[in-house]
């Protein structure tokens, strides 16, 4: 990106009320980013919705001042910017009416990952949270090694989500409250010092920005703006995750809650969403993936071999082959793709559980043990 270019698009985000719809009203009609700053006042008065008071805010010489002393920051701390038009910018995001028109990024990972979900939930996390989130996070990795998981760094599920993505080798990024001069909590900085190297620190936020109550609720509309789907693990009766489920289900991304014990303080968030139908209950890495309809591949295969299944019969090994191939798969399905009356099938599926080679599941959905 040419570094003219980068001081008209920083110089926009120091413009107060000027976002994405905005921005590319500007773009439209004065034909770039630079153009915007150097346009004759009376062709910005021209364009619809852009006001006298935004026209003042737009010629004001601080306004690129400011921009000159940010993108200096950012050369020399190696920072991208993502302006909304770049294609390294999250396009889920650009589906958003309240998309941030700029993110500074640090880091390698790419942020338009094909799978990308968001796990938030309360500070004051429990065991049982913070268990579930680590093997929910740990079983995705072994089925969907492609996923990136997003969170805000927080205390509680936040960095929880981040360091199991760390160990189980996923792409994790946080959306900071705050501008990338600083960490905030200073706790969790070794955490974001290693997902630089498999994953990124992004904001909105120039440096100088402070970890403000406000901001946070900011953050929050990227975190679920970014991501196919959102993950609720443990919510008081208020926070900030909820405030992120809300956001989820107003830009149409799939929710999901971890429902908990009637009566326990962490779980009531979670509890309410579900009942009010504003998030789906979240039970198993199983019921998750067939919902978002992603398929099942395998990270890390414990590869079957066939001679330890010596005394598989003919027609066992046929099963057990198709199995292999097609993952979790419902009975009937089965029946037909090896052509077998499903009577027949049933009592050989019964004999490979018998061997603990195959397992069913709820809906009559058979898989490899």
């Amino acid at each position: 990106m040419e570094t003219d270019k980068s001081l008209y698009r920083i110089a926009l985000t120091q413009i107060k009320g000027i976002g994405v719809m905005h921005a590319r009203s500007l773009m439209q009609a004065t034909g770039d980013e630079e153009a915007i700053f150097k346009e004759d006042v009376r062709k910005l008065e021209a364009i619809p919705r852009i006001s006298r008071e935004l026209i003042r805010e737009i010629r004001d010489p601080g306004v690129l001042k400011r921009a000159e002393e940010e993108l200096k920051f950012a050369e020399n701390n190696k920072l991208r910017l993502l302006f909304f038009t770049d294609e390294d910018y999250p396009q889920q995001l650009t589906q958003c009416i309240d998309a941030p028109i700029l993110l500074y990024f640090r880091g390698n990972a790419g942020l338009n990952h094909p799978k990308t979900l968001s796990i938030v939930g309360t500070r004051n996390a429990t065991r049982y949270g913070e268990d579930f989130c680590r093997e929910f996070i740990e079983e995705l990795a072994d089925r969907i090694p492609d996923i990136q998981i997003v969170s805000g760094l927080a205390y509680g599920i936040d960095v929880c989500a981040h360091r199991a993505a760390l160990k189980n080798n996923l792409s994790t990024v946080a959306v900071l409250a705050h501008g990338l001069d600083r960490i905030y909590p200073r706790m969790h900085r070794q955490t974001a010092v290693e997902m630089l190297q498999n994953g990124a620190l992004i904001t909105e936020f120039p440096s100088g920005t402070f970890p403000e109550k406000y901001n946070f609720l900011k953050r929050n509309r990227i975190v679920a703006g970014m991501a196919n789907a959102v993950v609720v693990i443990e919510s008081g009766e208020k926070g900030g995750s909820l405030s992120t489920a809300d956001i989820a289900n107003s830009y149409n991304r799939e929710v999901f809650a971890l429902p908990g014990r009637v009566g326990d303080k962490m779980s009531v968030g979670c509890n309410s969403l579900i009942f009010a139908n504003k998030a789906l209950i979240l039970q198993s890495v199983d019921g998750f993936i067939s919902h978002m309809r992603w398929g099942t591949g395998v990270k890390r295969p414990l590869p079957v071999q066939r001679e330890l299944f010596h005394d598989l019969s003919g027609q066992e090994a046929v099963v057990f082959e198709k199995l292999r191939e097609s993952g979790p798969i419902q009975i009937n399905t089965l029946a037909i793709k090896i052509n077998m009356p499903v009577s027949e099938l049933s009592m050989i599926l019964f004999e490979l559980e018998m061997k603990n080679i195959a397992e069913s599941q709820p809906g009559g959905v058979y898989r490899l043990a």
